[in-house]
């Protein structure tokens, strides 16, 4: 029975969920969103269906994001979204019981920690893994970190931004910010807000990121983007064209909160590790690595090269997948086994 365990890693993220299967790779992904039914306390829908109803939905149904800043903020709804993703991949077998590898930032806390792991064995765990965000995610872009040399990943997600320098199969230096994607959503719906006098959503303010996002304005991409929504003044419908010159303007609080705390990091770099770095560089993953501008404005501020890995978006999930793989060998690596 034991040999018929499915070995599943979970990329538990703030907007997303992305499922590692071993044997057949990445076979699910999902956003973090569940749709309830608040009169009779039922789930309505999870996942892409559930968030195609936020800001949709009448006043019995809620769209819930159970995670907030990479770690369970409701516990009941994310044990109730695991249940429903896990029994998919297994097929509701529930006489073999997964054991499950899955993401948590860094510098988690106890809590933090123990909330996930009683979930995972709500769901019907057999064994729970935690591993380090950055560390999956260095594993997942092909950095050597097992070897005696410095290397430098920045994963930015929905909720958080972790920073780190890896070597010889450990973090050395580490920082989490509770600050990702979804922050720029946030600041672009006060920012449109404060300077047109118009209220938008977070799917519109999402959609504004993917269109014309920007962390500073490279040459020849000056875009701009037509956003309807609520007028302050009259409460009707209406509409107005935004540039990219003006979301690097509503992301710049964010933007150099990371900057400084990738700073801070390599402040605190041993000086034979920072020599790889230097060499090297600082790759990125996360959506977050994707935003336009990002990396030259990094490179620009640290002087460092930096580059976005292969797959930016499936680098962690597919860091838990290999580590999934090697478990006995990466053991000393995990926070809880």
């Amino acid at each position: 029975m034991f040999k018929l365990t499915k070995k599943i890693g979970i990329d538990l993220g703030t907007a997303n969920i992305l499922v590692f299967e071993k044997g057949k790779g990445i076979v699910l992904q999902e956003p973090s969103v569940v749709a309830m039914d608040k009169d009779k306390n039922k789930i309505l829908a999870v996942g892409k269906e559930a968030k195609r109803m936020i800001g949709r939905t009448p006043g019995n149904i809620v769209a819930i994001r159970p995670l907030k800043d990479g770690v369970i903020a409701d516990f009941e709804v994310t044990e109730l979204m695991l249940k429903y993703f896990i029994s998919s991949v297994i097929n509701n077998r529930k006489i073999f019981k997964p054991i499950l590898m899955i993401c948590v930032p860094v510098g988690i806390t106890g809590v933090e920690k123990r909330a996930v792991i009683e979930a995972a064995t709500q769901v019907g765990a057999r064994k729970t893994y935690l591993i380090e965000e950055p560390l999956a995610a260095a594993i997942g872009a092909e950095l050597p970190i097992s070897e005696p040399s410095g290397s430098m990943i920045i994963d930015i997600g929905g909720g958080t931004a972790e920073i780190a320098v890896i070597s010889l199969g450990g973090i050395v230096v580490s920082d989490s910010l509770r600050m990702g994607g979804d922050h720029f959503d946030e600041e672009t719906i006060r920012y449109i807000k404060d300077k047109h006098n118009i209220i938008i959503g977070v799917k519109t303010a999402e959609q504004i990121k993917r269109e014309i996002g920007a962390a500073c304005i490279v040459k020849n991409n000056h875009e701009e983007y037509e956003v309807r929504g609520r007028d302050i003044m009259t409460g009707l419908p209406t509409k107005v064209v935004i540039t990219s010159a003006e979301m690097v303007e509503a992301y710049h609080d964010c933007l150099f909160s990371i900057i400084n705390a990738v700073q801070g990091v390599l402040e605190q770099t041993p000086p034979e590790l920072s020599s790889d770095i230097m060499d090297r560089g600082i790759i990125l993953t996360g959506g977050g690595a994707l935003l336009k501008g990002f990396a030259e404005l990094l490179s620009d501020r640290t002087q460092i090269p930096v580059f976005i890995a292969d797959n930016p978006l499936i680098s962690v999930v597919k860091g838990t997948g290999q580590a999934l793989e090697e478990i006995d060998n990466l053991s000393d690596m995990l926070l809880s086994n």
